[in-house]
């Protein structure tokens, strides 16, 4: 797979996006993905490496891990909460899988309630809007869409959320800034480290419920 690495910033990716409407563990060699180096080391993702996250730089409550879960969701279901920037994966047995997320800037622009996992892409294409063509001539050149790949702003990555069986515009997807996870910075779409959302990809199929908490 050919991946470009031009890397388009966080600013690209809250232009390209448009106003958000408000309104089964697996295992990974299945998906043709190893891991060295712990749970956040270099993925070889079937040819494509993931980098390494240094976790010396990295919250420790920014790592995956199992929490206590409370809440009435049937297993399998998803939840973000916004505002606490954490996204669960209801399991079996009061627990759940916990992932930090970056999260949209403005609350006007993050969807809340519930929707379904409607579509899911490994290496999503990414293209610029008008606007951002407009203000950054430079990404005319992706104006037919920004193959899948390492500096792809939607990582490695996404799943697609749907309502009444119309896309709603927002995505559960990976990032090539780490750095962002834990704040609000995104265009109202929800982010994750790109070891992660490949391990939300896998877990998470295609129907499951969606709850987002704003």
């Amino acid at each position: 797979m050919s991946v470009p690495f031009t890397r388009i910033s966080r600013r690209a990716l809250m232009l390209s996006a448009p106003l958000v409407v408000t309104g089964c563990g697996v295992s990974p060699g299945q998906f043709g993905w190893t891991a060295g180096g712990g749970d956040y080391g270099a993925l070889n993702d079937n040819g494509v490496t993931i980098p390494a996250l240094n976790l010396g730089a990295i919250d420790s409550s920014f790592v995956r891990q199992p929490v206590t879960w409370r809440g009435a969701e049937r297993p399998g279901n998803v939840v973000v909460d916004v505002p606490q920037r954490y996204l669960y994966v209801v399991q079996h047995g009061g627990r759940a899988m916990r992932y930090a997320v970056g999260v949209g800037r403005d609350e006007v622009s993050n969807f809340h309630g519930s929707a379904l996992i409607g579509r899911k892409e490994r290496w999503p294409p990414w293209r610029p809007t008008p606007q951002m063509m407009a203000l950054m001539p430079e990404y005319r050149a992706y104006a037919g869409g920004m193959p899948g790949g390492i500096g792809n702003p939607l990582g490695a990555r996404a799943l697609y959320l749907y309502s009444g069986g119309q896309d709603t515009y927002f995505r559960l997807h990976g990032t090539n800034e780490p750095d962002s996870i834990g704040q609000a910075v995104s265009s109202g779409c929800v982010r994750l480290f790109n070891q992660d959302i490949v391990d939300l990809y896998n877990r998470v199929p295609l129907g499951a419920v969606v709850t987002v908490i704003a």
